[in-house]
């Protein structure tokens, strides 16, 4: 069985809080409010990993005002999707993602990203996939509020293919 999951998160920008982005922390003038680390783009792939497995959302596993999860690493949230795509008999094949925001840019960092992710995923950098785009200067993003980001997952039964 071949399964999909969409996931969407959004952050307000807070000045005096660092900007991270996939575990790595990316130089600006904001960084991302929330309980935990606010990582936005690893929220977003949480969510779709958890949405393929048919699972409740990130805030079901780590709710918001609990003080355990007050400023926890993001990636550890990817951890346990990908403990318990294991419990459930699935194998993670990929993930694919696109943050929205006019700035900070992005890309000089996606490499490191990507490498973190895949490794609280289980999986090789060249199974996941970050880009980034603006909002070109409409709504709230292009206001320079927030950021936000998409990601999608899919997920195998345990054992059908072998990631290539």
């Amino acid at each position: 069985m071949i399964r999909s999951g969409i996931g969407y998160d959004v952050h307000q920008f807070k000045k005096g809080r660092p900007l991270i982005l996939g575990g790595v922390e990316i130089p600006h003038t904001h960084g991302l409010d929330g309980h935990s680390d606010a990582d936005v783009l690893s929220h977003a792939i949480a969510d779709a990993v958890l949405g393929a497995l048919g699972l409740p959302d990130i805030g079901y596993y780590f709710p918001p005002g609990e003080a355990s999860c007050k400023d926890i690493c993001s990636l550890r949230i990817l951890e346990k999707c990908a403990a318990l795509c294991k419990e459930k008999g699935y194998q993670l094949m990929n993930v694919d993602s696109s943050l929205v925001a006019e700035a900070p840019k992005v890309l000089p960092h996606a490499e490191a990203m990507k490498e973190n992710i895949a490794k609280a995923l289980g999986l090789t950098p060249d199974h996941i996939g970050v880009k980034a785009t603006t909002n070109e200067t409409m709504g709230w993003e292009g206001r320079r509020e927030g950021m936000a980001a998409y990601a999608t997952a899919l997920v195998v039964k345990a054992g059908i293919f072998d990631r290539a």
